[in-house]
């Protein structure tokens, strides 16, 4: 691999809009429609049509008002507007997480990043941005379907596939030893079904003092991810958390928490990388009676012995 690292794209544009370019319309109850310039097009609300011709050419933050009277703000969609209707397969991490893995898991520019899996690009994004440009983002999908709209999605918000991103399709765990050498990687972010059967390829790949981040959605994954980063031994303790976002609605003397909110959408796990053949101390506190009973299976951390069975009569 060359060690040229070549400029990276924001995906931010500025000047007068152009034709190929996607825009934002909020209507003046705050619905919003993402629309794709064409010369010579119109686009049709409920409320009338909008020319095309009359978009572009403008710079953004301007009024346009339909056939029908209608009020329409135009702006270029933010990132964050953009992933939430990108054209999707998987699920996309939605703004609030990408957010948090970016700060959380200390991405910077420069780092070398390896994600699993792609998706639908929303958080390869988020990883190319931050990594600028003498950093680089490694993603890794197991579906080709996948993967076809991950890069679709990401040559859309920065008018093209970045040269700091690599997307390998297939297995993390059998593809990254080929794709990146031991010790080399910064930062891992595993947003998949069963991060836990990747985490030695991982210990493997992060450098001394690297950070995992693992995204989940439900509690038992959860459950299973930070058991197995326990019992690896080399990592420091996990840390879970989750983030809720809530609206609020201000009109005169009516303040008032929003009606909806975006709550759970998913776990998030970190855990830093111990020096190879470092362990890190055990758990001072005791496990709670039954956390580990007798019908669990899965890893145990250092010093939390199986439970004893009886044999049958």
């Amino acid at each position: 691999m060359s060690n040229e690292q070549p400029s990276a794209p924001s995906g931010v544009r500025r000047g007068p809009l152009e034709s190929g370019e996607w825009v934002r319309l909020t209507d003046a109850k705050g619905r919003r429609r993402n629309l794709r310039l064409e010369a010579g097009k119109q686009y049709f609300t409920n409320r009338g049509a909008i020319d095309h011709d009359a978009l572009i050419g403008r710079e953004e933050g301007f009024t346009v008002t339909s056939t029908l009277g209608a009020d329409y703000l135009v702006f270029r969609p933010l990132l964050n507007e953009y992933v939430v209707s990108m054209p999707r397969g998987a699920a996309v991490v939605y703004p609030k997480d990408a957010a948090q893995i970016v700060a959380m898991a200390d991405i910077y520019p420069g780092a070398v990043v390896v994600e699993a899996g792609a998706g639908s690009g929303a958080l390869t994004c988020s990883l190319l941005r931050a990594v600028g440009a003498e950093g680089r983002v490694s993603s890794f999908e197991r579906r080709d379907d996948f993967a076809a709209i991950a890069e679709k999605n990401v040559d859309q918000f920065f008018g093209d596939v970045p040269a700091t991103w690599t997307l390998t399709v297939g297995d993390l765990a059998e593809a990254l030893p080929q794709v990146e050498a031991p010790g080399s990687v910064d930062r891992v972010i595993l947003d998949m079904l069963a991060p836990w059967d990747c985490i030695d390829a991982v210990a493997t790949a992060l450098r001394a003092g690297g950070i995992v981040c693992c995204y989940v959605a439900t509690t038992t994954q959860l459950s299973r991810v930070v058991e197995t980063l326990r019992a690896h031994g080399e990592f420091t303790e996990p840390q879970p958390w989750e983030t809720l976002v809530r609206e609020w609605h201000v009109e005169g003397l009516a303040v008032r928490p929003a009606h909806s909110m975006n709550g759970h959408t998913g776990f998030l796990v970190t855990a830093r990388r111990m020096s190879p053949g470092e362990r890190a101390p055990v758990k001072k506190r005791r496990p709670a009676p039954g956390a580990y009973g007798t019908d669990y299976t899965g890893p145990r951390p250092t010093g939390v012995p199986a439970p004893e069975t009886t044999p049958d009569p």
